[in-house]
């Protein structure tokens, strides 16, 4: 595979607004510098016009939802619509409560999404797919991933993003399955939302009619990161793979992504 964005991001270093969960929020600002962009974690809804404006890319993360935090991501979901950056959804845990699948119908129906990055049973549930799901958790099914990802990005227009074992990026027509990774990834808090705040980085830096390119270029350089780092360490050293991954990002070259990535297109 090619990698032609990475550079992009540390040539330009894209302002990125991130709306995201207080758990993951030091550790996607963190990984958003370490690849070469730029975090802005503004949620105030006083802010929601003017931060947008300023930014190349806007990541809506629903994982921990309080107070007026909903009405402003409605509103820079709207105003960075009307400017014309990417915006992308993190749906976190969309099917364990009512409550959340309302807020994410709401966000669905009123903002145009770029991209959308979640794990195998948000995506379910998004594609209306029956699935079993724990919390945040991906769950278990037996439907098929990669038709679940291209019915998401059929059905909301979009960039559909698909973390797993096998990660999917599908624009609705075409389907591309990422092969790298570590089982180390679901055992630190915020690896998805990470995940998810660099997948803006990419999209700033890319063409519209490119964004499939980006979303693979994006998800498949993450998963190289990490499966990098875990080689050098025991299968429990959770802690050591958490600060490692920022230093990989940091440091992980085309070369690197190019040689190592792992992608089919089915």
């Amino acid at each position: 595979m090619r990698s032609y964005y990475l550079a992009k991001i540390r040539e330009q270093n894209p302002l990125i607004h991130n709306i995201t969960n207080i758990v993951a929020a030091n550790y996607c600002a963190n990984g958003l510098l370490a690849l070469g962009a730029s975090p802005i974690m503004a949620v105030a809804i006083e802010e929601m016009e003017d931060v947008p404006a300023i930014s190349q890319a806007l990541v809506i993360n629903i994982g921990t939802l309080v107070g007026k935090e909903i009405e402003a991501m409605l509103l820079a979901g709207k105003t960075a619509n009307k400017l014309g950056i990417p915006v992308i959804l993190d749906p976190v845990g969309v099917a364990a409560t009512q409550y959340r699948k309302r807020i994410v119908a709401q966000l669905l129906e009123h903002i145009q999404f770029s991209g959308i990055r979640g794990n195998a049973g948000e995506f379910a549930y998004l594609a209306g797919v029956d699935w079993k799901v724990k919390g945040v958790d991906a769950g278990k099914g037996e439907a098929n991933l990669n038709s679940i990802c291209q019915q998401v990005a059929q059905k909301y227009q979009t960039i559909a993003m698909m973390s797993g074992e096998v990660d999917v990026v599908s624009d609705g027509n075409r389907i591309a399955t990422l092969h790298n990774g570590t089982p180390m990834f679901p055992k630190i808090t915020g690896s998805g939302c990470l995940l998810s705040a660099i997948s803006g980085a990419f999209f700033a830096v890319a063409d519209k009619s490119d964004y499939f390119n980006a979303a693979v270029e994006c998800c498949s350089t993450y998963a190289i990161a990490g499966e990098l780092v875990a080689k050098s360490l025991k299968e429990t050293q959770y802690g050591q793979f958490y600060t490692g991954l920022l230093d990989k990002l940091a440091e992980i070259s085309a070369q690197e992504v190019e040689q190592n990535g792992r992608v089919n297109y089915v």
